[in-house]
């Protein structure tokens, strides 16, 4: 099967690290030789400026980025541009906006990071319902739930994995990034984990199986080319 081309990165719910999950993806793709485009449809495009300041780091591969407002525009122009890459990444805000649903109208895969307080009584079927109303348009496609600042060695997991039970729109991705100090510090300086001079070999490895899962075994990290 080929990789997934176009990834969309949501949650109805804000403060879930999506732009986190987001970054570090396609930071991670790019470094493997891949042309990467990060579509931002998040009003905070906190995405696009950690990718500006990604330009200022001598010796790093630029990720090109585009900040779109609004469903109308962001669809025009990934139908338009995409061709033209071959991973586009795109993380939208965590409410039921325009962008949101039209990330979720093109992607071919999409992931909804969720931190392990998130599973409530709330969040999980609003993001359920709006699937239901995306798929009823396009017909089905695989989203996947994550676990982002997940704590070490808790049962976030196991708990995360029975809550999704009841959603059949959404299945669970064994993947979860911890609670580590470096997600926040790379991704702000629109790094991946991999790239700070001081790395934490556990964030390292979250991130490189995250990438596989996404994008399948040909696409280990270990192949990567650092430019």
């Amino acid at each position: 099967m080929a990789a997934p081309r176009i990834i969309a990165v949501c949650n109805t719910k804000g403060g879930t690290g999506k732009t986190t999950v987001a970054l570090q993806l396609a930071i991670a793709r790019a470094r493997q030789g891949k042309k990467v485009w990060f579509v931002d449809g998040d009003r905070q495009q906190t995405g696009a400026l950690a990718l500006s300041l990604r330009l200022e780091q001598k010796g790093k591969k630029e990720v090109p980025f585009a900040t779109y407002s609004d469903g109308k525009s962001l669809q025009f122009n990934v139908r338009k541009l995409s061709d033209q890459f071959d991973t586009v990444i795109i993380d939208v805000g965590g409410f039921d906006a325009t962008t949101m649903r039209a990330a979720m109208m093109l992607c071919d895969l999409l992931l909804i990071p969720f931190q392990p307080r998130s599973f409530d009584s709330w969040a999980l079927p609003k993001m359920h319902t709006l699937l239901e109303e995306v798929q009823s348009m396009r017909g089905e496609f695989p989203a996947y739930a994550l676990l982002n600042s997940a704590d070490p060695n808790s049962v976030d997991n196991k708990e995360a994995e029975e809550a999704l039970q009841d959603y059949p729109t959404m299945k669970f991705l064994n993947c979860p990034l911890g609670r580590r100090k470096a997600f926040a510090t790379s991704s702000g300086y629109g790094l991946g984990v991999d790239e700070l001079k001081t790395r934490d070999p556990k964030a390292v490895k979250e991130v490189k199986d995250l990438v596989k899962a996404v994008f399948g075994d040909e696409e280990e990290e270990a192949n990567a080319k650092e430019q």
